[in-house]
């Protein structure tokens, strides 16, 4: 490509990364107070694109009613996060962040659908901006002119959010709160509407920047997931609480996006190099980068201590009698689905399922219950075993029961890779970290064609006929429950009580000796094998698998297994998975609107019952029992 070439793609790159700071400034401000990593964030962002499309199509046919629309579509999502803030979200300050996480989580099934029910199905392209509907020659090519005023706004509103939180005195207990908020409240600032303001400013910056692409891109319900990703890409990558750091971080990966795309296929050493295909993941590439050498972010500061958290974890108990028949009981009803499957047919796929999700619950469970390794990207290791068993089973031929073997093994290789990086980092930071590592594996996997189908996936995995009908069911189930009782097992090892004495401080844990780093590492990869044999038994249960396997959703899926049972106990992730499983599936069958159904239950379940299903009814047997 010519020179020319390289500046039209870095003036797009410019108007590009203003879009990706709007919608990031306003994470960036929200966690930087509250700690509460928000995904409902890209649901504020898509509210903004159809809030705005309604009212630019009322109001926005001069240039004055265009920019007016569009400030109205902001504050009137800036309104709704206030009022998210004061009914939800002021409630669960006090809960860990993994149930705020969950609570924001439902919050984007709710948003969805309420988009659903008011604007349709089909995407919907707003007007062009009056006044911006034209195009400019640059040398010998064309660039929109509404592009170049969006090269304006970013800076601009940089400019203003800078003034504001230092030269004002809300933006001074801002600044304050994000470095210590308890210690503001113990000064006598009203902390509840400093977090609302807050929130409101975060939501209505979010909306503009949804509103600002109405002549750009269309409305589509998609866009809440796929924007929430790039807005944590740049938040966590400027630094968490860092606004000029989302500026820069927002700048360096749009226009790595943009160099990507001028480049073009290249020729190295007789090797065709396709750059446009790295955009899918470059940004998620250079935040495992940034992460692994400055692991706060490049302009961000080691986050303050909260000193009021949730109660720590009760000690583990063993399993006593009541618990024991009640296990028995499950066992012996899920034995008998193929027994009445002529008169339920549809039960022992449902099971299947359910026992599918439990081992991807329990797994992420040993990480993260266990070892206080939160991740948002453990779908990673159920893709690589469902497609490692999928590859071996019909490219390589090496049979099912090789398949079956290999798979978990392939995803504890990669665990053991990914994990080593992983370890040095806590929190929010570990977590984004694993989401970068699975986007990189979604993008291969996405991409290379020629081995993994693309998105096509791979078809055509049944079981083998020695293995086939009832009996792959009652496998499942066998190795299912083997996996359960061996995870069991390992929590009441010394190993176990190594892992939770490193969860619970890592500093007293390493002073008495233990090798903390080891400790962890040794759990992401036994998590990552057990994903990896969830993900293999999955392939040969539907016959199929797709790049759909290793996307965010199916790792927050994995979350909410987790949260919705308990993450405070070891049955939790087998309740919340089977629970969730069956939620999902009725909801689906009774309503269009499943998703915001299936959220109000998760919103009244962490209102409710913080501690999760599981971790609530066994809160209740401790009561009951002697003293």
């Amino acid at each position: 490509m010519h020179l020319t070439g390289f500046i039209v793609q870095f003036l797009n790159g410019l108007a590009e990364a203003s879009s990706l700071f709007l919608v990031a400034a306003g994470l960036s401000l929200i966690f930087g107070v509250s700690r509460i990593v928000n995904f409902a964030h890209g649901s504020l962002y898509m509210l903004g694109i159809y809030v705005a499309y309604t009212i630019v199509n009322a109001w926005g046919h001069s240039p004055l009613g265009f920019w007016f629309s569009l400030i109205c579509a902001a504050l009137i999502v800036g309104a709704l996060g206030a009022l998210v803030e004061i009914v939800l979200l002021r409630r669960i300050y006090r809960a860990p962040e993994m149930f705020q996480l969950l609570a924001t989580f439902a919050l984007v099934l709710v948003f969805n659908d309420m988009a659903l029910w008011i604007w349709g199905p089909d995407d919907l392209l707003g007007p062009l901006a009056p006044g911006l509907n034209g195009s400019i020659q640059i040398f010998n090519r064309y660039m929109p002119v509404y592009d170049l005023a969006l090269i304006v706004i970013g800076p601009a509103v940089l400019l203003i959010l800078w003034l504001l939180l230092t030269r004002t005195r809300w933006g001074t207990l801002i600044r304050a709160a994000t470095q210590d908020r308890e210690m503001l409240g113990a000064l006598g600032v009203n902390q509840a509407w400093l977090f609302t303001g807050v929130f409101a400013l975060g939501a209505f910056l979010a909306g503009l920047g949804g509103a600002l692409q109405i002549p750009r891109q269309p409305a589509s319900l998609m866009l809440d997931l796929s924007v929430i990703g790039d807005a944590f890409v740049v938040v966590v990558v400027g630094g968490m609480g860092s606004i000029p750091g989302a500026y820069l971080a927002a700048l360096i990966i749009a226009e790595l996006k943009a160099l990507c795309i001028a480049l073009g296929v290249v020729e190295l050493g007789g090797i065709s190099i396709a750059f446009p295909k790295l955009t899918l993941v470059v940004e998620f590439i250079f935040m495992a980068f940034v992460l692994v050498f400055r692991p706060w972010g490049l302009l961000g500061k080691p986050l303050s201590t909260i000193r009021h958290s949730a109660a720590p974890d009760a000690p583990l108990r063993p399993a006593t009698a009541p618990f024991k028949w009640m296990v028995l009981a499950l066992l012996i009803l899920f034995a008998a689905f193929p027994l009445v499957s002529g008169s339920f047919p549809y039960a022992v796929v449902l099971a299947q399922d359910m026992l599918v999700a439990v081992l991807f619950a329990v797994s992420l469970h040993f990480m993260m219950g266990l070892g206080g390794m939160p991740s948002f990207g453990h779908a990673a290791y159920f893709g690589i075993g469902a497609y490692a068993a999928a590859l071996l089973f019909k490219a390589a031929g090496l049979g099912m029961a090789g398949a079956l073997v290999a798979a978990p093994l392939a995803a504890g290789l990669a665990a053991i890779v990914f994990g080593w990086f992983c370890i040095r980092l806590t929190g929010v930071y570990l977590a984004m970290l694993t989401l970068a590592f699975a986007q990189i594996v979604w993008s291969i996997v996405y991409q290379w064609d020629d081995v993994t189908g693309g998105s096509n996936g791979i078809v055509g995995i049944w079981p083998e006929a020695w293995l086939s009908g009832d009996a792959y069911y009652y496998f499942v189930l066998a190795v299912v429950v083997m996996a359960v009782v061996i995870v069991r097992r390992m929590a009441f090892s010394p190993f176990g009580y190594a892992l939770r004495a490193v969860r619970d401080s890592a500093l007293r844990a390493d002073a008495s000796g233990m090798h903390v780093k080891r400790v962890q590492w040794v759990a992401f990869i036994v998590a990552g094998l057990f994903a990896g044999l969830a993900g293999a038994l999955y392939v040969f249960a539907k016959g199929s698998t797709s790049p759909e396997v290793i996307t965010v959703g199916k790792s927050v899926d994995g979350l909410v297994m987790v949260l919705l049972g308990g993450i405070q106990t070891l049955f939790g992730p087998v309740v919340g998975a089977a629970g969730f499983t069956l939620l999902q599936d009725y909801f689906v069958g009774i309503t269009e609107y499943w998703r915001a159904l299936f959220g109000v239950v998760i919103l009244v379940i962490v209102l409710v019952f913080p501690q999760g299903i599981a971790g609530y009814a066994g809160m209740l047997m401790q009561r009951r029992r002697p003293a």
